[in-house]
């Protein structure tokens, strides 16, 4: 199974593997495996790289990612496995109340996991699963062994309080895809110095000093961006009946992703991202499985 893992080209979903308890009970996510599930449905080899407890929970994990049909290198390690309060407000925005000191802030740095990172096609963390200098450590390194042509995504995801200048930088010059939404890039901008600036300079200014090769800003209801260097895509938000909005971002950037790697234009990809995440909030719960018109979508041009 190692020998075939580490010989495989990968989507990697890379952080903190967990379960979000919601009023109606508990269900798998943490953004690494819900990109990863994403991109897994549009026919890529995917994986979700964590670490578990020693734990029933972890049990249970292991059990929901093989029934999602998730591939996955999560060592155990002598702490919790993940959880997180979720609470929904009356348009189905979350917020979140997250366990500290877990298995996922203590993902070990293993022989498997950098023989993967060598082969990655693409690989996505955020900033939560580096608030424990274990696993900062972990996923720098896995992100430094990845090729030069790997899409490494950036999907900054700020939580409560879980975040540094010195992580959000040393993550952005390791990048060269960046997502983030239009309420963190106000944060980004208070925490690096340019508040005056507005949405779309503050991106084309992330864009040029860390060398990115893509910004993708999404802004909820208002739409969402994509800037390269010279261009910029802007997609409307399509207007749907929310269940939750939970996973929804992590659907946008697996999709994304995906079509990017099947050699769709930026504005195609996009424009694809933006009508998996919407159905994704007319679901309940972060890994709904996608009807087949979207799938279709994504197939190689030409």
């Amino acid at each position: 199974m190692e020998t075939m893992k580490s010989t495989t080209s990968y989507i990697i979903g890379l952080g903190e593997a967990l379960w979000d308890v919601l009023p109606d009970g508990k269900k798998l996510g943490g953004a690494p495996a819900n990109f990863a599930y994403h991109a897994g449905q549009f026919g890529n080899k995917t994986l979700a790289v964590s670490a578990l407890g020693e734990d029933k929970l972890a049990e249970e994990t292991l059990a929901a990612l093989d029934e999602k049909g998730l591939e996955y290198i999560m060592p155990q390690v002598p702490y919790p496995t993940g959880t997180v309060q979720v609470v929904l407000d009356d348009e189905g925005v979350p917020t979140y109340d997250i366990r500290e000191n877990v298995a996922w802030d203590n993902i070990p740095l293993t022989d498997e996991m950098l023989a993967v990172a060598r082969n990655a096609r693409a690989v996505c963390w955020g900033s939560l699963a580096q608030r424990n200098v274990v696993s900062r450590d972990t996923i720098q390194q896995f992100v430094k062994a990845t090729p030069k042509d790997c899409l490494r995504i950036f999907d900054i995801n700020l939580r409560q309080t879980f975040y540094t200048k010195e992580i959000i930088q040393e993550s952005l010059r390791l990048c060269n895809i960046l997502k983030i939404n239009d309420e963190e890039l106000v944060s980004i901008g208070r925490m690096f110095g340019y508040p005056g600036l507005d949405i779309e300079n503050k991106c084309w200014l992330i864009l040029g000093k860390y060398d990115l090769d893509m910004l993708v800003l999404t802004c909820g209801v208002n739409g969402s961006y994509v800037f390269t260097p010279g261009t910029m895509s802007f997609q409307e938000t399509p207007k749907v009946e929310v269940a939750d909005t939970v996973g929804a971002g992590d659907s946008f950037t697996g999709a994304f992703c995906s079509a990017i790697l099947k050699g769709k234009s930026v504005c195609e990809a996009h424009r694809i991202a933006v009508e998996v995440s919407a159905y994704v909030c007319t679901q309940n719960g972060a890994m709904p499985k996608l009807p087949e018109r979207f799938l279709d979508k994504v197939q190689p041009c030409g």
